[in-house]
C-alpha cells in the first residue's frame, strides 16, 4: 500500500492521518493532545502511532505543519499605510501568518519600540513599487541594521533596491531572505515569492527557535505554518471543483476565514484595488474563538446585534467558563447548545468581516456571491452531530442583516475528516492524490 503520513501539531491537539496516495483516499485518523510542555515530538509520535497502529506499513513519509507555540507571528514594514504595508499584510496573511504587528513610513525611535513589543517571529520589509520611490525602504532597512535587529526579515520591496538592502542588512547580522516585489506596480499584487521566502524563514529559523522539541528531528519534520497548509488546500479544492469556495475553520483561539475567488472583470476599472486584489486570501479573527477568545465571540456578537435581548448574559457566562478552562468538554445538551451557538455567532461574525473587506483590507470587499462552496472546520465542528454542525453554516448561509452579498446558491459540507492541511502538505510531491483526496472528502 503506497501511503503517507500527515499530520497537524496544532495549539492543543496533534491529528495525523494516512493517505492512500494511489487512490486519493483516507485510510486512517487518529490525535493526541499536542505535549508543548515537555516535547511536541511526544503527541505527535502519539497520534502518528494510533493512526497507523495494525495496518502493516513501516518507514512512511511523514508530511507535518505545525501552529504549535503560537504559530507564526509577523509584523510588517511599509512605506505608507494604504498600498504597500497593506499589501504586505495580505501577503503575510495567505503565509500562514499572524500578522502582529503593520507599521508604515520611515521608522523611529517609538516606531522600533513598538516592533519590539510586538514580538515577531519575522519581519516582512515592504515598499515602493519596482523602478519607483526607494527612499522609505531604505531608511527602514539601515535602521534595523543600526539596530542590532535579528529577529529574520524578508526583504520583498522595490527590486531595484533589493540586492544593496540585502548587503546592508547582511553585514549588520541580520538575518535576511530576499524575494521579489510584492506589489511591483501600483494595482499587482504578488504574493507567491515573498509567501515561499516566509514559508523558508519559518522553517529555518521559527520552528527550532520556539523550543518545541529539545532535538532537530521535529524541526526536520515541518513542512509548513498550519495555515499555510491548509490555505494550499483550499487553492486545491478550489482547482478542483473548479469554482468560487470559502472555508470557515471555527478555532479554539481564532476563527480563520480563506476564499478562492475568480479573477475577471472585477479587477480592472476605476474600483481596482490600488494594493491590489488577493484573489486566493485568508484573514484571522483573534477575537473569536470557542475557548481562549469566547468572551470575544459575544462581544462581536451584541456589536453586530447578533444576539436578542436577554441572551447575552447567558451565553457571556458560557463563554467565561471556557475561557478559563480551554480543555473544557460539553458534559450535557445545554453546553453543546452553547458550543453550537458560539461557534455559529464566530463563524458569522468572521464572515461579515472577511466579505466585507475590513479583515483584509480591501475597500471593496470581497465579491463571495459566486461562492458555489462553504467548507466548514474545526474540532467544534468536527465533532459536532451532522444536524448541529448544518446549524452553524446555514447561520452563516442566511446572514441577511450582515451588510455584504450573501452566496446565491452555495452548497455547504465540513470538513469532518479534517483532509483539508493534509491535502495542501501533499500538494507539491502527490498534487493528483491531493485534489483526489479533496474531491472523494468534501465534493460530495
Amino acid at each position: 500500500m503506497n501511503v503517507a503520513v500527515c499530520a497537524d501539531v496544532g495549539s492543543t491537539y496533534t491529528k495525523a492521518t494516512v493517505v492512500d496516495l494511489d487512490a486519493g483516499r483516507l485510510v486512517a485518523a487518529a490525535s493526541a493532545p499536542t505535549t508543548v510542555a515537555t516535547d511536541v515530538l511526544h503527541g505527535l509520535d502519539a497520534a502518528v502511532g494510533a493512526a497507523t497502529a495494525g495496518l502493516g506499513v513501516r518507514d512512511l513519509p511523514w508530511y507535518v505543519c505545525s501552529s504549535a507555540g503560537g504559530g507564526l507571528r509577523l509584523a510588517v514594514i511599509g512605506y505608507e499605510p494604504l498600498v504597500t504595508a497593506q499589501a504586505g499584510r495580505r501577503v503575510g496573511l495567505s503565509a500562514g501568518a499572524n500578522v502582529v504587528h503593520v507599521a508604515a513610513g520611515r521608522l523611529g525611535a517609538a516606531d522600533l519600540t513598538a516592533l519590539r513589543a510586538a514580538r515577531p517571529d519575522v519581519v516582512l520589509l515592504v515598499g515602493g513599487t519596482d523602478g519607483g520611490d526607494a527612499e522609505v525602504l531604505t531608511h527602514n532597512a539601515t535602521r534595523l541594521a543600526r539596530a542590532r535587529w535579528r529577529v529574520p526579515v524578508v526583504l520583498a520591496g522595490n527590486v531595484e533596491a533589493r540586492d544593496d538592502l540585502h548587503a546592508v542588512l547582511a553585514a549588520a547580522g541580520v538575518p535576511v531572505t530576499a524575494a521579489d516585489n510584492v506589489l511591483p506596480r501600483i494595482g499587482v499584487l504578488a504574493p507567491a515569492p515573498a509567501r515561499a521566502a516566509i514559508r523558508e524563514v519559518f522553517l529555518r529559523h521559527v520552528i527550532g527557535g520556539k523550543k518545541l522539541s529539545r532535538g532537530s528531528r521535529f524541526t526536520r519534520l515541518v513542512r509548513a505554518a498550519t495555515p499555510d497548509a491548509v490555505l494550499t488546500g483550499v487553492e486545491v479544492l478550489a482547482d478542483a471543483v473548479g469554482g468560487d469556495l470559502a472555508v470557515v475553520d471555527v478555532g479554539g483561539a481564532t476563527t480563520d476565514v480563506y476564499s478562492v475567488l475568480t479573477p475577471d472583470e472585477r479587477d480592472t476599472g476605476p474600483s481596482q484595488e490600488v494594493a491590489g486584489t488577493l484573489w486566493r486570501a485568508r484573514t484571522v479573527e483573534g477575537d473569536l474563538g470557542m475557548r481562549w477568545s469566547a468572551p470575544g465571540v459575544v462581544r462581536a456578537a451584541v456589536e453586530e446585534r447578533l444576539l436578542a435581548p436577554g441572551d447575552e448574559e447567558q451565553l457571556a457566562a458560557a463563554a467565561a467558563v471556557r475561557a478559563a478552562d480551554p480543555g473544557f468538554l460539553p458534559a450535557d445538551g445545554a453546553d453543546r447548545a452553547a458550543d453550537r451557538r458560539i461557534a455559529a455567532l464566530a463563524a458569522t461574525v468572521a464572515l461579515r468581516r472577511h466579505a466585507r473587506g475590513a479583515a483584509t483590507g480591501e475597500r471593496a470587499g470581497r465579491d463571495l456571491r459566486d461562492v458555489k462552496l462553504v467548507v466548514g472546520s474545526g474540532g467544534v465542528l468536527r465533532h459536532a452531530e451532522p444536524a448541529d454542525a448544518a446549524a452553524v453554516l446555514d447561520a452563516v448561509l442566511t446572514d441577511h442583516a450582515g451588510g455584504w452579498p450573501l452566496p446565491r446558491a452555495a452548497r455547504p459540507v465540513v470538513d469532518v475528516d479534517y483532509v483539508l492541511a493534509a491535502a495542501g502538505l501533499l500538494a507539491d510531491d502527490h498534487p493528483r492524490a491531493a485534489a483526489a483526496l479533496l474531491r472523494r472528502h468534501l465534493d460530495r
